[in-house]
């Protein structure tokens, strides 16, 4: 892993010492979007684009961070109170000072962050960098911290450092992942069960629209409050309701003059997602990619025209991707409004998929859209070097 080496020498060159590497991978969700902070059901993998931490420690209570990708760096002392600022280091900061919360020691440390997980993407390179960095400092310190500990500790540096009030989907993904299994994670219980997914005649293809988005102060919160309110309406007549994961269709339907229109369209969305996700695992536990694939068109036509998340770019690229050969089922991917589709595609079909997707996109929005090839791969780890260079 040429990556990993890099850093490893770029952190001598910075720091001259040998640090620990730990590498924490990206995420897709194949499907169940917007139904994490519904207390609902997702279905996410990590794959094999993934954050880099290399960290070593210092006596002196300071910790020192240089983000390889922007050239910048940053210091600041895990000791003091720490309060979030702009831009990258909110997540560090975020991330320490929970650690701290949780009652933990962090000492003084030399931080190098890296990755190769396009930004804006769709792929959850904050939830990767949080999983990279909380993992390190917990190898390092020997803190104790339990996966899923760090998992929420990167959700609530989401929340308070960054502002983006996120599910667990994407921090629980990077740390939990396991090579040849997608996840179906219950975010109510946080109960989950590895699907197979190992389907070695197709690729995971990730087509990025190129627009950027940034969910932070974005209409992201928006939809999680017009979920809230459709909620607050059902359960007057229903008291036991505690998020749209209790709502059958037919409850919601009985209040649909109750709520505007576009409330009772985002609650539908949610409510038909989490039957979507159900029939999807079992199709996935057969082996019938066919009707899985199907699901995933009918999950994009909902965040595109109910849930209202999608934009132009992803909507030709999930309809031009209906009618290439050798394509099963194709969605946006994320948060929405930018990132990513994913394309499941035969092996075969994978370079010919590329060529027309590309040349079709490029023909209207005058950009060459980027392609990510990727498979399922292991959660958040520390590299060994002797197996990796």
């Amino acid at each position: 892993m040429a990556i990993v080496e890099r850093l490893r020498k770029k952190f001598r060159e910075l720091y001259g010492q040998e640090p620990i590497v730990v590498a924490a991978p990206g995420r897709v969700n194949l499907i169940g979007e917007h139904t994490d902070y519904n207390e609902g059901f997702v279905l996410p993998g990590a794959v094999d684009k993934r954050m880099y931490v290399a960290i070593a420690a210092v006596s002196e209570p300071a910790i020192t961070i240089y983000a390889n990708q922007f050239k910048e760096s940053f210091t600041f002392n895990p000791e003091e109170s720490l309060q979030p600022v702009s831009g990258w280091m909110n997540y560090l900061l975020g991330v320490t000072h929970h650690i701290k919360a949780a009652g933990k020691t962090v000492g003084g440390a030399q931080v190098l962050i890296d990755g190769d997980i396009p930004v804006g993407a769709g792929m959850s390179s904050s939830a990767a960098l949080c999983s990279a960095y909380g993992f390190a400092l917990n190898e390092l310190f020997n803190l104790g911290l339990s996966r899923m500990e760090l998992a929420f500790i990167g959700q609530k540096t989401e929340h308070t450092f960054v502002g983006v009030k996120c599910g667990i989907m994407d921090q629980f993904a990077s740390l939990h992942g396991k090579k040849g299994h997608v996840m179906k994670l219950d975010c109510r219980s946080l109960e989950y069960e590895y699907i197979p997914f190992d389907f070695p005649d197709h690729k995971i293809v990730l087509v990025n629209s190129m627009v950027t988005h940034s969910l932070a102060g974005s209409e992201y919160n928006v939809r999680r409050q017009q979920c809230e309110e459709g909620v607050s309406i059902i359960r007057k007549s229903y008291p036991a309701i505690k998020s749209l994961r209790d709502v059958k269709l037919e409850m919601l339907q009985q209040h649909q003059h109750d709520m505007s229109s576009v409330v009772f369209d985002r609650c539908w969305y949610v409510v038909t997602e989490e039957e979507r996700l159900i029939s999807g695992c079992d199709a996935l536990q057969h082996g019938d990619l066919d009707t899985f694939g199907k699901l995933m068109i009918a999950t994009h036509n909902g965040l595109s025209k109910q849930y209202a998340v999608s934009c132009t770019q992803l909507d030709f690229l999930a309809e031009r991707a209906g009618f290439i050969e050798g394509v099963v089922g194709s969605r946006m991917m994320g948060g929405g409004f930018g990132g990513c589709t994913i394309n499941i595609v035969h092996t075969e079909m994978v370079d010919s998929f590329r060529e027309k997707i590309q040349k079709s996109f490029e023909g209207l929005f005058k950009v060459t859209p980027e392609v990510y090839v990727t498979q399922i791969e292991d959660g958040t780890h520390v590299v060994n070097s002797e197996v990796f260079s």
